[in-house]
């Protein structure tokens, strides 16, 4: 049974990201792509603790976080896009999950990444006000984080969770190549 629902919600965000492309991708850029849905399935199923915080970052149709809830973690996305934080929720109420989206940065406010300008290291992250405000939580309430970086993105991610993430958290990094691979935030 849980297989199924979660095959239907890769389902569902697959249908999502073709009418996305579509009409948006088709007008503009616009940096949401999905993962590899049913990759990152498997990667939760691996690591999935019933009670345990998930936190997924730039949720975009939140397809990830969704699934998270479903196979029992306490779910997150924090998304910069407005509409796709609406239609997270709208995938989350069809799907029964109590997956919680907010609007905003995945960046803690302050965070500047110490990476070398004009080097291309630059991460892709946008602008806004930080999310953790809308939850009322701090990345160190996390237990897992999840994120599919850009390029340049990686290291910036690891370095958020050196400065932000809880020593025993676990980092889901999610590489178009190798897939998701886990990794323990380094210490401070």
């Amino acid at each position: 049974m849980l297989g199924a629902r979660l095959d239907a919600v890769c389902a569902a965000g697959w249908e999502f990201f073709e009418r996305f492309d579509d009409t948006v991708r088709a007008q503009h850029f616009h940096p949401f792509i999905p993962a590899e849905y049913e990759i990152v399935r498997d990667a939760l199923l691996e690591h999935r603790a019933p009670g345990q915080t998930f936190l997924e970052w730039g949720s975009g149709s939140g397809v990830i976080t969704i699934m998270a809830d479903l196979v029992g973690f306490d779910a997150y996305g924090i998304e910069l896009d407005s509409v796709l934080v609406q239609s997270a929720r709208t995938l989350a109420k069809r799907f029964d999950s109590r997956a919680t989206f907010v609007c905003g940065s995945f960046l803690p406010t302050g965070y500047r990444w110490p990476g070398m300008p004009g080097t291309g290291d630059e991460p892709f992250t946008g602008d806004g006000p930080s999310g953790y405000l809308q939850l009322g939580r701090a990345l160190a309430d996390f237990d897992v984080v999840y994120g599919y970086p850009w390029n340049g993105e990686a290291p910036m991610m690891r370095d958020l969770m050196a400065k932000f993430g809880r020593r025993d958290a676990l980092l889901l990094l999610n590489d178009t190549i190798e897939g998701v691979h886990a990794e323990r935030r380094a210490s401070r």
